[in-house]
């Protein structure tokens, strides 16, 4: 462990100060009501535009929440089991939410969104205390459809309809999302074995990796690529995110100066990583949204910097998971788990990471990648954490 300097806690005091004047300056924007300090439910926050929209439901518990209605018919509505407030709480709304109000029933606690114009749920989550926030904070996420749609009226109100199931994104209820990213392709092959290329192994074994996941019936699994084809590493992060991603595991093959160093490695993003989250954000809002006008701009950055700190941590966590079980089917290197500053893992709120299977300039590690065989024992044990990760996430 690293002793910290005067400077760097001088430095540390000083970026603690201005977060806790950031979060101040939330509390003065958007939709705002706070309950009892143990009623469940302490406040409702909003921030966003016409376009994008985030509701923060900070809590003092953890809880799985059900969406009732999606907004088709001009509402949102999300049921919190075993959630309470002190006294049914309402405000005004922002951006794509007109007006909200909170309703307490039988053993559940319901929220109410109208909407100012037509727009859908696009993910919902739940971000756990840690790194100094003491609350658990339900976070939904509203992206208004199509491009210049009129305001919701009672006269223009759309008629409830059935949802689209392609264009819809999955609800918790329904089987995770596992986004599997198989190294390189196409114009790049990326590094040379004696007999096999890293894209060609890459793409085998995220085969093989998808239908063992997709045999417990337990996944929708999403390939970034399926064939020899040339997928940018944005495009790749991209997917992730329009499937609504739970987990983005990205498959390669490692290449070093001797061809004696063999074993496998997993990348999580660093904290230089991070930084450059926000530097991508600056110049284009694909990410995420956070190029929000005035004090809008500082909601995204609050939730932003919030998200990333979960998002890191449950990266982390099934990092270590994934090396327990990989580790019976291949060797592993002395510092087997990594940090990267790497394009890949750069979604905020999709856990992510990045698997080195092995060294492909050696021979052994080689044998073992373009064996079916043994690739498949290790794709098998990949699965394993996989489904301890959400075991252990759903406890």
């Amino acid at each position: 462990m690293r002793a910290l300097s005067a400077g760097g806690l001088l430095a540390g005091w000083r970026g603690f100060a201005v977060l806790a004047a950031l979060i101040v300056a939330v509390l003065a924007v958007g939709g705002v009501a706070r309950g009892s300090a143990t009623s469940g439910l302490l406040k409702v926050r909003l921030g966003g535009d016409q376009s994008e929209t985030r509701v923060v439901l900070d809590l003092d518990r953890s809880v799985t929440g059900k969406l009732l209605s999606d907004g088709l018919d001009g509402t949102v509505v999300v049921s919190l089991p075993r959630i309470d407030a002190a006294g049914d709480l309402r405000g005004g709304g922002q951006g794509l939410v007109r007006r909200w109000n909170v309703e307490r029933g039988p053993g559940a606690l319901k929220l109410n969104l109208e909407l100012a114009r037509d727009a859908e749920v696009r993910r919902r989550f739940l971000l756990p205390p840690g790194d100094g926030v003491k609350t658990y904070r339900y976070v939904i996420d509203l992206k208004a459809r199509g491009g210049a749609a009129p305001m919701i009226t009672p006269t223009t109100r759309k008629p409830a309809k059935p949802a689209p199931i392609v264009a819809r994104p999955p609800a918790r209820d329904c089987p995770r999302v596992v986004v599997i990213d198989p190294g390189h392709g196409g114009k790049d092959p990326g590094a040379p074995g004696k007999t096999a290329h890293e894209k060609d192994v890459t793409l085998a074994a995220a085969k093989a990796l998808k239908a063992r996941l997709e045999r417990t019936g337990r996944y929708r699994v999403v390939l970034t690529r399926t064939s020899d084809v040339y997928i940018p590493l944005e495009s790749r992060v991209r997917i992730a995110r329009a499937a609504d991603a739970d987990l983005f595991i990205s498959l390669h093959a490692d290449s070093g100066p001797s061809t004696d160093t063999r074993g496998a490695s997993v990348y999580t993003l660093s904290e230089r990583g991070e930084s450059r989250v926000t530097r991508v954000l600056r110049k284009d809002d694909w990410l995420m949204p956070a190029s929000l006008p005035g004090a809008d701009r500082t909601v995204g950055e609050i939730i932003l910097d919030l998200t990333q700190r979960a998002t890191r941590n449950r990266s982390a966590e099934f990092a270590t998971l994934l090396l327990e079980k990989i580790a019976d089917e291949t060797p592993l290197l002395r510092r087997s788990h990594r940090d990267g500053n790497l394009m890949v893992l750069l979604a905020p709120d999709v856990p992510a990471v990045l698997l080195e299977m092995g060294f492909i300039n050696n021979a052994e590690d080689e044998r073992q990648l373009t064996d079916p065989a043994k690739r498949l024992r290790l794709m098998n044990a990949v699965g394993d954490a996989v489904d301890a990760w959400f075991a252990r996430r759903a406890r």
